[in-house]
């Protein structure tokens, strides 16, 4: 386009330009995805305390299936699917919801303001008066993947944990 317009003209990239708010919307970004990891993280937790106390709680039946020939490897897989069992069907929910809520954010805002009140968007305080929403679907690969790795991950010390259960120690009362 410059060589075509001649000398007379001069063309700069927006990103030069608005340099500033290029960065800052990329840190946004960042920030967001971090975010979002740290909730998926929290969640993993919440896998770990979960199956934890289910190992507590099934000792006793852990220590009856060792006696009966069960390795342990086969109670830590036990103990393994159902971890990664949660992991996959909160990963599904939380993926649909985030999708539909996606697609869906002007009605959600719209909603929210007519429940509480309140113009959420006014265009006297900010730049613009509505909600965009574009889906990415590689985010939402990130996103997804991410929670499916973790929640596997959150599976191994509490199926490891199950596999160590000794048979006299987890059947002594």
């Amino acid at each position: 386009i410059v060589a075509g317009l001649g000398d007379a003209y001069r063309a700069d990239d927006w990103s030069h330009t608005q340099g500033s708010l290029f960065s800052a919307m990329k840190m946004e970004k960042t920030m967001i995805g971090l975010l979002l990891m740290m909730i998926i993280a929290v969640a993993a937790f919440n896998i770990i305390a979960t199956l934890v106390m289910v190992v507590n709680d099934k000792g006793p039946d852990i220590a009856i299936l060792r006696t009966l020939g069960a390795t342990p490897a086969q109670i830590m897989g036990t103990f393994m699917v159902q971890g990664s069992l949660i992991g996959v069907v909160g990963t599904l929910i939380g993926g649909v919801l985030g999708v539909i809520a996606a697609f869906n954010v002007s009605q959600i805002v719209g909603w929210l303001e007519r429940v509480s009140g309140q113009h959420i968007f006014t265009s006297d305080v900010y730049f613009i008066s509505s909600l965009p929403s574009q889906l990415q679907w590689g985010d939402v690969a990130i996103i997804c993947s991410a929670g499916l790795v973790m929640s596997f991950l959150a599976t191994i010390y509490p199926a490891y944990r199950a596999s160590q259960v000794q048979p006299a120690i987890g059947l002594a009362v």
